[in-house]
């Protein structure tokens, strides 16, 4: 049964939602009331706001003295207006969200795949964070930033180096951008984990790619998901520049699949449509138990404001 709940202009009021722990192991899908996925068509910062307060707001996520780590994608030395980075103002409205929930500290990283400092400066995410109390931004292009980890569940990875403030944080937020890949078809939210692990050669070329991504996201699960899906990198990614679809959309959940399944029906990609569940990565992480792939199952609110 489809339970979508469509509310067009409807950003406060809904169903209460159960405070869940924001701890970055324990995902939050199972709550029983509320929203699975909200979704916000609009203006960037009231967006980001809108869905995080369809959620039970930043407070259930982040606590008084949190350790918080944000992963946006930086990867590339491109403008905001490519699509292939996410967009600084999204970043800027978490962390400020952040802040004011009471984190004691907001670290902002990814392994950008050109020179780090050109990454984060034309992706304008350094200058929109500059200023801000308690928020820092970097990249983590050196190897003494990660520590090995085992992966238990893992069917093709059984061990990975993952970024140390990744696993140290209190809690951990991914902010990926929705675009189109090569390699993978699309890149949301699990395969923007990548962005938080030293060697993604091993990934690429020594075991199958999106298994890969799906055993990741047995051992790196946010606590929160926020996909900027404002801009839609819809062919050429992951770099670009390809067609740039203006979806004006930012999408948020606790369920990594959903999360990741929900985007894919928002845009033609490569001029195909199609839905999660041909989405090899995905697909793998739902076999895997990670989240629910079924879109029309989910409890979703969608607005606009």
């Amino acid at each position: 049964m489809n339970r979508r709940d469509f509310l067009t202009r409807s950003v406060g009021g809904g169903a209460a939602i159960a405070l869940a722990s924001g701890f970055r192991g324990l995902p939050t899908a199972g709550v029983q009331t509320g929203y699975d996925i909200a979704a916000a068509k609009g203006e960037k910062v009231a967006a980001v706001k809108a869905v995080v307060d369809t959620l039970g707001g930043m407070g259930r996520f982040v606590k008084s003295g949190s350790k918080v780590v944000l992963k946006p994608n930086m990867s590339f030395p491109n403008p905001p207006e490519w699509g292939s980075t996410t967009h600084p103002d999204v970043v800027k409205a978490v962390a400020q969200l952040c802040l004011d929930a009471g984190a004691s500290r907001v670290v902002v990283i990814d392994q950008p795949l050109r020179r780090p400092a050109v990454c984060l400066r034309r992706s304008g995410i350094a200058e929109a964070l500059e200023g801000m109390n308690n928020t820092a931004v970097y990249a983590i292009s050196e190897q003494k930033f990660y520590r090995k980890v085992s992966v238990p569940e893992g069917q093709q990875l059984k061990e990975v180096e993952i970024a140390r403030d990744a696993l140290d944080a209190d809690v951990l937020i991914s902010l990926p951008v929705a675009k189109s890949h090569n390699a993978t078809g699309v890149s949301f939210g699990m395969k923007g984990m990548m962005g938080l692990i030293w060697d993604r050669e091993y990934f690429h070329q020594f075991v199958d790619l999106n298994q890969a991504i799906a055993d990741l996201c047995t051992v790196l699960r946010p606590a929160l998901t926020i996909t900027d899906a404002t801009r839609a990198l819809t062919t050429a990614g992951p770099n670009g520049p390809g067609k740039v679809a203006q979806i004006d959309t930012v999408v948020a959940g606790t369920d990594p699949v959903a999360v990741d399944s929900y985007p894919v029906q928002l845009a033609a990609w490569y001029g195909q449509e199609f839905t999660g569940s041909n989405v090899k990565y995905i697909k793998a992480a739902a076999s895997m138990g990670l989240g629910e792939i079924d879109v029309s199952t989910l409890r979703i609110k969608e607005m606009e404001v």
